[in-house]
């Protein structure tokens, strides 16, 4: 099959695109480099474009034909999000009604979307289903939101089948090398204990530390890239053959707290990480911990790299050859 992945030369966009081309598949990457690496992509694959140059999508649509597209294209940072509403609602909303457009006019019915667990909003209950509401507390959350709910129209009015997969917290790095976790500025847990073991910054801020959980930090469900890619490319699969509509939640089924990442970071780096509390961050749950029984059960998917030791070796692997030498 011919793919377009948007945001290919970003963190899950490029995992994602190894996996594709792995699988056997022809992979187009439009990335605007605001984000994403050129170093990511091989060149003859990258076309520098941005979603919202609706002449730009035009031509690359008349030019290439594609049979599905992954869409990962889109700004994540919940604190920005809040900040700066309309930069989120404008190119995570806007931008992709755009494609989905420009898609429809070149009769490309087949849509993998990057959506998050942000959806969810604060849970009521552990582990989160998909049946789970919907009720995000940031505008990044209500932009997947509002997505999942205009691609559930176009499917009604276009015939434009689509899945949804809400991610719950990305990490590690391809263990193959070349491409890994490398965001400016970095907001992630895992990448920035690392660069604490690293000495590329003084110490780990721990945002809150009177949580009800067994050590009183946050616990999250750390997924690796390389098994998100691997449902994508399933996803992709499972629509073409039977062209039905759905949503999938990505995550372990398991939760680890901040200082448990922590510990096995040391661990594994065999290195100190200084690491100071701060205040709680608005907006956390103390717990976030995906169900993915359904993705298991009907997309045959199967995480190959559950454990957090090996999340984490991946990531160190990455990291060292990305910042070692720094």
């Amino acid at each position: 099959m011919n793919i377009l992945v948007t945001g290919g030369a970003g963190y899950i966009g490029s995992h994602a695109v190894r996996r594709l081309k792995k699988s056997g598949h022809n992979v187009r990457v439009l990335d605007n480099l605001e984000k994403g690496h050129r170093a990511f992509v091989e060149p003859s694959e990258l076309i520098v474009g941005d979603l919202s140059d609706t002449s730009r999508l035009q031509t690359v649509f008349r030019e290439h034909r594609f049979d599905a597209v992954m869409h990962f294209a889109a700004y994540a940072y919940v604190g920005e999000s809040t900040e700066h509403p309309s930069k989120y609602y404008n190119n995570n909303v806007v931008n992709t009604i755009r494609l989905l457009d420009a898609m429809r006019a070149a009769g490309v019915r087949y849509f993998i979307f990057s959506s998050t667990c942000a959806t969810y909003g604060v849970p009521k209950e552990i582990p989160i289903t998909e049946h789970h509401p919907q009720q995000p507390i940031n505008p990044y959350g209500w932009t997947k939101f509002m997505i999942e709910k205009i691609l559930a129209d176009y499917d009604r009015a276009y015939h434009m089948k689509h899945v949804c997969l809400r991610y719950f917290n990305a990490a590690g790095a391809d263990p193959d090398g070349g491409i890994g976790e490398d965001h400016n500025p970095e907001t992630h847990l895992i990448p920035l204990v690392l660069d604490a073991a690293l000495g590329r910054r003084e110490s780990i801020t721990v945002h809150g530390n009177d949580y009800p959980t067994p050590d009183g930090t946050c616990i999250r469900d750390y997924i690796h890239v390389n098994d998100l890619a691997d449902a994508h490319v399933l996803s992709m699969m499972r629509l073409v053959q039977n062209g039905e509509s759905d949503v999938f939640n990505l995550g372990n089924g398991k939760g680890f707290s901040v200082l448990e990442v922590i510990r096995e970071a040391e661990n594994v780096t065999g290195r100190t990480i200084p690491m100071r509390y701060g205040g709680r961050r608005e907006g956390d749950p103390p717990v976030l911990v995906g169900s993915s029984d359904k993705a298991v059960r009907e997309l045959g998917w199967k995480p190959q790299f559950a454990d957090l030791t090996k999340i984490i070796e991946t990531a160190w692997r990455w990291h060292l050859q990305r910042f070692g030498n720094q």
